[in-house]
C-alpha cells in the first residue's frame, strides 16, 4: 500500500525563474543516477528480497524517501519554469522561437509537452529507463550498486550546486547532498554487516563453489595495457580483500588459445560463408524438405 502525504521533506523556493537551470536539474531527477532510478531500484530490491527483516525494511525505508526526493525535484523544476519566458523572440534573434529556445539551452518540451512542469527525462531529454535499476536478489551486489548510485548522484548534485547562484535552489541541493552522504554510509554499513553476519562474502556470489572456477587466474592481474605503473598497486601483490588468496602480477595476457575456424550457421539464415552460393541454396532447400530444425 502506498499513502501520499501532500507535503515536502524540505522547504525550498527558487529566487527567480530559470528555464535553463530547470533543464540541468532534470539530470538528477530522470538521469541514470537520478532520484527516479534510486527510488525504483530500492523498491524493486525490496520486492525481490527473499528474506524479511532489517535489510528489507532498510531498502523500503530509503526507497520511500527517494520518491519524496523525486517530488521535491519535480516541484523545484516546476517553480523554476513557472514564470520563465515562453521563448518568444523578435526577428533580430531568431524567427523560430523553438530554435531560439534550444539555442538558449532550455528544454522546449518543458513548455510544449509538460506545460511548464517536470518530465521523467534526463538533462538531454532522454526518457528515464527501467534498465537503469539494479535489483539482482544478491544483497551484497545490490548494496554495493546502491552505494555507487549514491556516489554518482552526489557527484552530479555537487556539480549542479556550482552551476547556480540561486539561494533557494542551493538550499535544496544542500539538503540532497546531505541525504546522499547518509545513504552512501548506510549502504556501505549494510554491505559490511551482511559479510559480518555471514549472509554474503566476497567474491559475489559467495555460495557458488569457487573450486568450479578456473582458479589459476582467480587472483592474477593480467596487464593488457602498456602502463607499467599498474604493477605498483595493492591489487597486484599481497593478500586479496576476500581473504582467500594473494594477488600476483603478470605483464601481458596469458591466453594462448588459437582462434577456432569460422562457424557455419544454418543455410536458411543466409549468412555469407566461404561456400559457393549454389551450395548454400541447395543445402537450404534440402533442410526445408526434411523439415530439419
Amino acid at each position: 500500500m502506498f499513502l501520499h502525504r501532500q507535503e515536502l521533506q524540505f522547504k525550498s523556493t527558487p529566487d527567480e525563474p530559470d528555464a535553463v537551470y530547470a533543464r540541468k536539474l532534470q539530470e538528477v531527477l530522470g538521469g541514470q543516477y537520478g532520484e527516479i532510478t534510486v527510488a525504483m531500484q530500492y523498491m524493486f530490491q525490496g520486492w525481490n528480497m527473499h528474506t524479511p527483516g532489517k535489510y528489507r525494511d532498510l531498502v523500503f525505508g530509503i526507497g520511500a524517501e527517494e520518491f519524496g526526493h523525486v517530488e521535491m525535484l519535480a516541484t523545484m523544476i516546476a517553480q523554476l519554469l513557472e514564470k520563465a519566458p515562453l521563448g518568444i523572440t523578435d526577428e533580430a534573434v531568431q524567427d523560430d522561437p523553438t530554435v531560439a529556445a534550444i539555442v538558449g539551452g532550455t528544454d522546449v518540451q518543458h513548455a510544449i509537452v509538460a506545460g511548464a512542469g517536470a518530465r521523467p527525462v534526463d538533462s538531454m531529454g532522454n526518457p528515464w529507463q527501467g534498465t537503469y535499476i539494479t535489483a539482482s536478489g544478491n544483497l551484497l551486489a545490490d548494496f554495493t550498486a546502491n552505494a555507487n548510485a549514491e556516489m554518482q548522484g552526489r557527484t552530479q548534485v555537487a556539480r549542479l550546486y556550482h552551476m547556480t547562484d540561486d539561494h533557494g535552489v542551493r538550499e535544496l541541493l544542500s539538503f540532497l547532498l546531505a541525504r546522499h552522504t547518509m545513504h552512501q554510509n548506510q549502504w556501505l554499513a549494510a554491505a559490511k554487516e551482511l559479510q559480518e553476519e555471514g549472509y554474503e562474502q566476497l567474491p559475489v556470489p559467495s555460495n557458488f563453489p569457487q573450486r568450479q572456477e578456473y582458479t589459476a587466474v582467480s587472483y592474477q592481474y593480467q596487464n593488457f595495457s602498456d602502463g607499467p605503473a599498474a604493477a605498483e598497486g595493492s591489487w597486484a601483490a599481497g593478500p586479496t580483500p576476500d581473504g582467500k588468496g594473494r594477488f600476483s602480477y603478470h605483464d601481458g595476457p596469458t591466453t594462448t588459445a588459437p582462434m577456432p575456424p569460422p562457424t557455419h550457421p544454418d543455410a536458411r539464415l543466409y549468412g555469407t560463408t566461404e561456400l559457393p552460393d549454389t551450395v548454400e541454396k541447395v543445402a537450404g532447400t534440402v533442410q526445408d524438405k526434411l523439415h530439419k530444425e
